[in-house]
């Protein structure tokens, strides 16, 4: 069952009405003449693509890769997605033209991703890791490097991958393993395994470059010991020309839950040779440009099927003919009312509606801050930009992944039996959802970074921007009868994140434990605050619009909705919060399993 349909008009309306992104790119250098008209032709072009190419592919891929021999092959009709895809010029959209890219704005690469995301979040992972590749590469690598791998990465001529994790090293990557030995003319001879290699093997280039860490023989302890080398999966040389075929092999392929689709590999590296990239035991600078990247892509696939399991419900709930209304026959010609009518399901919907269409603003928000780090006029803007930029991507992952498992979930009740029955889909939505909170840093780990580095070492730098953001609106549409029941809520909101940030930050000094034990639940009181203020701009921006009064209503009450329903959320995390560290601490290791 395929009832994906690229949401190409919120899209518009959230970048050119809630965003005004394009007046905002106007005063970026490379972006000045990006236009309304471009932006919608892509969004356009892009949605066209995604519905008609990539999304008949979704459930026939769950039937997944193959491995023989070393080489993995993906479901059928995926090379010729991505022979198109590439063909195109979508696998280079954020890239310079002088790299063979089409210089589009991050704002709007990320309206693609989630459509690539919401059609086939499988086939989406083999082009993903490449932009964190091509960004590490274009930051630290030598001239010649950019030079010999930029544009075949940009043009999809070769695709990139990330290689961090080892069997008994995840987070922790002070504890890798891999080694790195100089063999003479700046090369290197790569040896050890990496697993959990999204895209590490497949069919669709003739090359693949790995981003390796490893460690040089003269590497100190920790992660300041790491480094970063490019591995091709076929040799390189400084001249850009292909030679054999390199010490590096796929030695399996994951048997996961879901994601069947998209190839998870362990890599051995048998003294492949590579090339140092970047300074030596710098590898973690290099190794951050990739993970952020990456971390706000994870964030717009749990949007991308967010966004699926909305629409599919949704269909499903209009058709689906189950009892009466509550006060009777709403469809007295039908023999039963369709779902929809049902305040329950009513509950689930607009539990994934609000989301979905909050969540949008929330990580175009984010990404187009990207774009003013990258490319604003003033030292001071580029800065505040990229502060705002590292103080959401956690938010931007850890919650918008986990509302796609929780909309899921929201989805598969709707279709009721028929939600665990693979002809309908929703069994393989739940499955291939799972895996956003977990890779690329699991939700604790974006949750630590949230209290940790972004918050309490940065002297709340991040949160105070946005609650002066969220303060601005406030007094700008404190006259604006759509928005003035919302402003109230949302101001005490804002108010109460700021107390609470003060108060764990003069106690955490004092108890190491604190900030960890309620880091997970400062992240989605965080959260629930930020998707309050993007509904309040939704529903402002409707109104000062010439769109249909249907649309208005509906933004007017799902953000009544949002508000009355999901925002109480953030009661349960600042009670918790309060509670402090001594609920999950107290108890001994050794007793925290003691049983009889």
């Amino acid at each position: 069952m395929n009832n994906f349909r690229s949401p190409v008009a919120d899209q518009r309306f959230v970048i050119h009405q809630v965003l005004d992104a394009p007046r905002a790119l106007a005063d970026l250098p490379p972006h000045a003449d990006t236009g309304a008209e471009i932006i919608d032709a892509i969004l356009e072009e892009g949605g066209r693509f995604c519905d008609e190419v990539i999304a008949p592919l979704y459930q026939p891929g769950d039937a997944g890769c193959t491995f023989k021999d070393g080489e993995v092959t993906a479901p059928a009709g995926f090379k010729e997605a991505y022979l198109a895809f590439a063909l195109a010029g979508w696998s280079g959209a954020t890239a310079p033209p002088e790299e063979g890219g089409q210089g589009l704005p991050y704002v709007v690469d990320a309206a693609l991703k989630e459509q690539i995301n919401g059609a086939n979040m499988p086939w989406g992972n083999f082009p993903l890791l490449g932009h964190g590749a091509i960004e590490a590469l274009r930051q630290q690598g030598q001239d010649w490097q950019k030079q010999v791998f930029l544009k075949p990465l940009v043009e999809g001529i070769w695709t990139g991958t990330m290689c961090l994790t080892e069997p008994h090293c995840g987070t922790d990557l002070g504890l890798l393993k891999t080694k790195a030995e100089p063999v003479g003319d700046d090369r290197y001879a790569i040896s050890g395994q990496k697993i959990f290699i999204t895209a590490g093997e497949h069919d669709f280039t003739d090359n693949i470059i790995h981003l390796v860490l490893a460690r040089l023989p003269d590497a100190p302890a920790g992660v300041r010991g790491i480094s970063l080398f490019v591995v091709p999966k076929f040799k390189v040389d400084r001249d850009g020309s292909v030679g054999e075929r390199n010490a590096v092999w796929c030695g399996s392929i994951e048997h996961k839950m879901g994601l069947h689709g998209s190839a998870t590999c362990v890599m051995n590296f048998d003294g492949a040779e590579g090339y140092l990239v970047g300074q030596p035991h710098k590898g973690l600078s290099a190794m951050f440009i990739m993970m952020n990247s990456a971390r706000l892509g994870v964030g717009i696939q749990g949007l991308g099927l967010t966004e699926r399991a909305w629409q599919n419900a949704l269909a499903y709930a209009n058709d689906r003919l189950q009892m009466r209304a509550p006060e009777g026959a709403r469809y007295p010609e039908r023999p039963a009312d369709p779902l929809i009518v049902h305040p329950d399901i009513r509950r689930m919907l607009l539990t994934c509606r609000a989301f979905a269409e909050g969540g949008r603003v929330l990580a175009l928000f984010a990404c187009l801050h990207e774009d003013l780090a990258a490319h604003a006029t003033s030292d001071e803007q580029r800065q505040q930009a990229d502060t705002v930029v590292g103080f959401l991507t956690p938010i931007v992952k850890g919650l918008l992944t986990e509302a796609g498992v929780e909309c899921a979930y929201h989805a598969q009740q709707v279709f009721g039996g028929h939600g665990y029955i693979a002809e309908w889909g929703m069994e393989q939505l739940a499955r291939d959802v799972r895996i956003t909170t977990l890779y690329e840093g699991t939700t604790q780990i974006q949750a630590l970074d949230l209290i940790g580095r972004k918050t309490l070492l940065a002297n709340g730098a991040g949160l105070k921007l946005m609650l002066t953001r969220i303060g601005e609106f406030c007094r700008l549409e404190a006259e604006n009868p759509a928005v003035i029941d919302l402003l109230p809520a949302l101001a005490d909101r804002a108010e109460q994140w700021r107390k609470l940030t003060a108060g764990i930050g003069a106690k955490a000094a004092d108890d190491p434990a604190l900030a960890p034990a309620i880091a997970y639940d400062y992240l989605f009181y965080s959260g629930y605050v930020l998707l309050a203020w993007c509904w309040a701009q939704r529903v402002a921006a409707a109104e000062r619009s010439e769109l249909p009064a249907a649309f208005k209503r509906a933004q007017r009450e799902t953000a009544n909705f949002y508000f009355q329903r999901l925002l109480p959320r953030c009661d349960q995390h600042a009670a918790i919060i309060a509670n402090g560290a001594a609920p999950v601490t107290a108890l001994s290791d050794e007793d925290i399993g003691a049983s009889l």
